[in-house]
């Protein structure tokens, strides 16, 4: 028996995608580790592009230039937005690439779709006509979902939950009819009709799952969306009959749903809660009686405190990031060391606007990895810590989160910051964190806060221990 030029060629690129699905694997192992997450990222881009590769050699000519086409603009694209995009908009960029992967499977899904209503002679498998209809409906949450999240986080909308008499009875409705819809297509995949009404509820639906959700949760919101397009695409894949795209979908759906869950650990939220938009939408109560001022900390004062410390413990957040002080910070960090300080770093695991935020920023300023703690390894340390240095951070560190139960992060999990003998609160202003709620940190007896850009703190700080 004889093989055939076409059966060698489907086997070679076979292989070839067995390949570059074996990098994808390799890639999410090494991103696990902020010391391997480098190379991870480089076998899985390089993965991709042979992928790619293999796809663009099995395309019929006619075929060919519009995918150089799509290859070249999503190439400027992404180019643009390496060197343009700020740290700081590195959530906002995420929730834009989970809502157009999630579209991308959309277009491909009613590509094949519109080829079965258009072939008088096909029917369709039942399989085919589920995962069309199902990647849609994943899709256009995804899409509408991500876009919401874009806007809030770039604060073109309130942060706080938008909540609507009657809301949650809404989404229910909303549900039931992108299911119903799924189910009368399935029973009639030609049914264009019927296809318009599953579009229009899985987008609205995809609103009403994320305005609900608070800026403080964006965390668990962008790695739940990361999971759906990862479940469109793999739909997808069994649409156009890829297995690298069923692979790589599983994967990004899988790794999403973990993260999601070890957000919602962080945060004490329930995933069904999360899925739900349920949480978030609990009213912040008015602070009572005289509040207390915040005593303020010149940077001499910081200095002096640091330099008489023995063990000092930074606890980064989002304002680090805003100001890209990461290299400022690592200036100081090595000052206390020269002077026999020790100095550890408390990362939340939500700290920032997307996980991981902190670690990527600490890495870029090549701080050791081994002097990065997350929360339960850190939190006990605090109260042997003679200071505890806060750049930016606020709800992570709120202790309303453990008594207070009208505030909207009660039961969070926080760093014990305010348990160390001296806290120095490096802030911008007098403003509330991303949850809209006060801090009463800010003013315990054992705080104080240096006002200003935490770049320029950090370096006057730093400026003002050498003068010591």
């Amino acid at each position: 028996m004889t093989t055939s030029t076409a059966e060698i060629t489907s086997f070679v690129y076979e292989m070839i995608f067995l390949a570059a699905s074996s990098g994808f694997f390799i890639c999410l192992k090494l991103l696990a580790s902020p010391k391997s997450a480098r190379l991870g990222n480089t076998i899985g881009a390089v993965a991709m592009g042979i992928a790619t590769l293999a796809t663009f050699c099995v395309v019929k000519p006619q075929g060919i230039l519009p995918i150089l086409v799509a290859i070249l603009l999503g190439s400027i694209v992404g180019v643009i937005s390496a060197q343009k995009v700020q740290m700081t908009a590195m959530p906002q960029m995420v929730a834009l690439f989970n809502g157009f992967g999630g579209l991308a499977s959309v277009l491909v899904a009613i590509a094949e779709i519109l080829h079965l209503v258009h072939d008088a002679g096909q029917s369709g498998s039942a399989v085919l006509s589920f995962t069309s209809w199902f990647s849609v409906a994943v899709g256009a949450i995804t899409f509408t979902g991500s876009l919401v999240a874009f806007l809030k986080l770039q604060e073109l909308m309130p942060t706080r939950p938008i909540l609507v008499s009657g809301q949650r009875l809404l989404t229910v409705l909303f549900v039931v009819v992108t299911l119903v819809a799924l189910y009368l297509l399935l029973l009639d995949p030609k049914d264009m009709t019927t296809f318009l009404w599953l579009s229009l509820a899985a987008g609205i639906l995809g609103v009403l799952l994320v305005i609900p959700i608070g800026g403080a949760d964006m965390p668990v919101v962008i790695s739940l969306l990361n999971s759906y397009s990862g479940l469109a695409a793999l739909a997808v894949g069994f649409v156009v009959k890829s297995n690298i795209l069923i692979i790589s979908g599983a994967l990004v759906g899988a790794s999403g749903v973990i993260l999601t869950r070890i957000m919602c650990h962080a945060m004490n939220r329930s995933l069904f809660n999360v899925v739900f938009g349920a949480f978030g939408g609990v009213e912040v109560a008015l602070a009572s009686g005289d509040e207390k001022p915040m005593k303020e900390f010149s940077f001499m004062d910081a200095a002096m405190t640091l330099n008489n410390a023995s063990r000092v413990i930074i606890v980064p957040g989002y304002g680090l990031a805003v100001s890209q002080a990461q290299r400022s910070l690592r200036e100081l960090s090595d000052e206390l060391k020269a002077r026999g300080v020790t100095v550890s770093y408390a990362i939340h695991p939500v700290a920032g606007r997307m996980p991981g935020h902190m670690n990527v920023l600490l890495a870029e300023a090549d701080i050791p990895y081994n002097e990065l703690f997350d929360l339960d390894e850190i939190n006990a340390e605090f109260e042997t810590a003679d200071a505890a240095v806060i750049i930016g951070a606020n709800d992570v560190v709120n202790p309303a989160a453990r008594h207070d139960k009208s505030s909207p992060l009660y039961g969070m999990p926080i760093l014990n910051a305010d348990k160390a003998k001296t806290v120095i609160v490096l802030k911008r202003g007098r403003g509330r964190g991303f949850a809209g709620v006060e801090n009463p940190l800010f003013t315990m007896d054992n705080s104080y806060v240096v006002f200003g850009d935490a770049k320029q703190s950090l370096v006057k700080v730093a400026a003002a221990l050498k003068d010591l």
